[in-house]
């Protein structure tokens, strides 16, 4: 499982993720979002979205976050709950958008 992050402050409407991966979409306010119709979870924070996917498209969100130009998107592995990993009830917004 991975979870990706979307810097909404960072994020600029430039859209080079939507070209590389399509589960990034235009949100209504002009800024990257999540299709979220394939992500295991879905949040969002004040300054952040963060979707969860558990998938074998890494690399496809890999190649979006390298070519966000003002480098909103950040890409973390994460452990897929058999070792205690948070669910996202128990995470605070302060960590979902670090």
């Amino acid at each position: 499982m991975y979870r990706v992050t979307i810097d909404t402050d960072a994020c600029e409407g430039i859209f080079a993720c939507l070209v590389r991966d399509d589960r990034f979409v235009e949100s209504e306010d002009g800024l990257a979002d999540f299709d979220t119709t394939s992500a295991e979870t879905y949040r969002t924070g004040e300054h952040c979205v963060v979707a969860e996917f558990d998938d074998d498209r890494l690399e496809r969100a890999r190649q979006a976050a390298a070519a966000c130009p003002p480098g909103a998107i950040s890409i973390e592995v994460v452990d897929d709950g058999a070792g205690g990993a948070e669910t996202p009830d128990e995470r605070s917004e302060e960590a979902v958008c670090r």
